[in-house]
């Protein structure tokens, strides 16, 4: 064991944890007051409770009981969890995630360096609210300020990082001196609600959150810092074995709650689906829904409920007419009937002759191209000025059907809007995919590396396609592949904003103009489909210009965080399951 370690730090590690009582007479020798008063710190979610400051697993329990609504409590460094989870075994349980530990002796500074965002505190209200949008983008708890235990008494800091070019937060941590807050007697710390945001450009931004916690601590004087991690997740668990964490065998407990349902009900079974098609499936199986797994690949499954039975592809039910899914699928039967309902449309026709493509690109000035029947933004071209690159284009287009639609281009935003049972749910802007340059690596290698992450984002579902699109959006800015960017310049090398293309979401449902909403309501009556998610080009989310440009029968209501797609659409299939959830 390591020289620093002490007497209760090296019975820890070697796994002899102590009774409470053993526990309290370590503690009063190693200097502290066994009198003192149990310790708990609020972090703006909850409370922090230190277990090893109880004086016995009944107090620890009953603390643990006054968790308030909407909060979650955790008690760390539990030495008996058995006798606390006796106490009260059917409110409480056993947290399933890792607790691990870096000894600052062990620590190594980084070899490199990541650029173009810099580490502060949260100091403001912006910066409470910015913190709080990327933790609910996380499925996290929002942190309230106003709760939080004082620092002079102990409390956490929270530390986020900016962007140094759009000041946006994109990651946040939290920060806790357990010397301030307990009188530790090992001098350690702690990390928790480490988050960076999804839809992050630049690289780096969680190891260097952690980096920058160890090094602040180890300039106060302390000698370690933990954390915990799901023991599941393996992303996060490779940085930490990367900056020298090792586990530590303690343990903590939580009350059994909405927030904390998916750790002590444990995971829904292992299905092999999709995002789109598990979000749907965990939803049904946390409350009590049959699920029957029928092609996992096709993202088929049945959900059964007393005597209600509903087949499913994903978001695509027996609820959806097949009329319906046509009118979804054959764009140009999608803009006839939209236009019938007075609704907003681009001008559009099919693919002909060179002499009709030239005419109508006359006419317009820019096209989009694309498949008649396509999804996921396959075989699409967009804001085509010349009659070669449409003529390319529509061969591009046929790989995936042999009809082939020409579109006036419109600028503006793309907008997609989630409809179900005739109520707008979520609506997010599609930002096509983007890089960042850092004036040493190549266009191509930068693609590669944003592409890993967004496929780690998106469970595989996202990734930037090195085709004839990407290519031409490149050279449209004066680049390719090999092209080296300098440090901060960012480049869009997409025009489509799919996210299956490596676009990224950003959710704009709290400001949808109404007049949006009322259009996309209109377009799904007039479709008369009860699930869709409808694509609209928009000056802007808030305002009420327009034009629809198609509708998908078969939405993905993953990656719209924090709205509730999945519990919505659950709702409209088995509208008696909402007191089970």
């Amino acid at each position: 064991m390591k020289a620093h370690t002490s007497p209760y730090g090296q019975r820890l590690l070697r796994g002899q944890v102590p009774s409470y009582e053993r526990l309290q007479a370590q503690l009063a020798g190693d200097g502290s007051d066994p009198h003192d008063q149990p310790r708990s710190l609020h972090c703006g979610w909850g409370r922090l409770l230190i277990g090893h400051t109880y004086p016995d697993a009944a107090t620890l329990a009953t603390a643990l009981q006054s968790e308030q609504p909407g909060e979650r409590d955790i008690a760390l460094y539990v030495a008996a969890p058995q006798q606390v989870l006796a106490q009260a075994p059917q409110q409480l349980f056993l947290d399933p995630s890792d607790t691990l530990r870096l000894w600052f002796s062990d620590y190594r500074p980084a070899q490199r360096v990541f650029r173009g965002f810099r580490i502060r505190r949260a100091q403001s209200s912006s910066d409470w609210q910015a913190i709080n949008a990327l933790y609910l983008a996380r499925g996290m708890l929002p942190v309230d300020p106003a709760l939080l235990t004082p620092r002079h008494q102990g409390g956490p800091v929270y530390w986020l990082a900016e962007d140094e070019d759009s000041s946006a937060v994109i990651g946040s941590v939290m920060g806790l001196n357990h010397h301030k807050a307990f009188d530790d007697p090992e001098h350690g710390s702690s990390l928790w609600c480490l988050a960076v945001d999804p839809q992050c450009t630049r690289p780096g931004v969680g190891e260097v959150l952690v980096r920058h916690l160890i090094e602040h601590f180890m300039s106060r004087g302390l000698s370690c810092l933990d954390l915990s991690v799901l023991h599941d997740n393996r992303l996060a668990k490779r940085l930490y074995a990367k900056l020298g964490f090792r586990t530590l065998p303690t343990f903590a407990i939580k009350r059994k709650n909405g927030i904390n349902q998916p750790l002590f009900l444990g995971p829904s079974p292992e299905t092999g689906l999709n995002p789109y098609a598990r979000i749907i499936v965990e939803e049904a199986y946390r409350r009590g829904i049959d699920v029957q797994v029928d092609d996992a690949e096709a993202g088929l499954f049945t959900l059964s409920l007393g005597g209600r039975r509903v087949r499913c592809r994903e978001s695509l039910t027996d609820l959806t007419t097949a009329l319906s899914m046509t009118l979804c699928q054959d764009k140009s039967l999608t803009h006839k009937v939209l236009k019938n309902a007075g609704l907003q449309l681009p001008a559009q026709q099919l693919a002909g002759n060179a002499d009709d493509n030239l005419a109508f690109l006359e006419e317009h000035g820019a096209v989009v191209v694309k498949p008649l029947d396509g999804e996921q933004g396959q075989g699409v071209a967009v804001n085509l000025t010349n009659l070669e690159d449409i003529n390319q284009a529509i061969d591009t287009a046929r790989r995936f059907d042999s009809r082939v639609l020409l579109e006036s281009f419109h600028e503006g935003l793309d907008l997609r809007i989630v409809v179900i049972g005739f109520e707008v749910v979520a609506a997010a802007i599609r930002h096509p995919a983007q890089i960042v340059g850092d004036g040493q690596h190549a266009i191509g290698a930068l693609i590669e590396a944003h592409s890993r992450r967004r496929q780690a984002a998106t469970g595989g579902e996202s990734r930037i396609p090195l085709d004839d699109e990407t290519q031409r959006t490149l050279h449209a800015a004066g680049v390719d592949y090999d092209t080296v960017l300098p440090a901060g310049q960012r480049l869009v090398v997409r025009r489509t904003a799919n996210l299956h293309t490596g676009g990224c979401l950003e959710d704009v449902t709290e400001r949808l103009h109404p007049a949006l909403a009322d259009a996309a309501i209109r377009a799904a009556r007039a479709l008369d489909i009860p699930v869709v998610g409808l694509d609209l080009m928009v000056s802007a989310a808030d305002q009420p210009a327009h034009v629809f440009i198609e509708a998908n029968e078969r939405v993905g209501l993953a990656n719209h965080d924090p709205q509730p797609t999945a519990e919505r659409f659950i709702d409209l299939l088995f509208p008696h399951s909402r007191s089970l959830a």
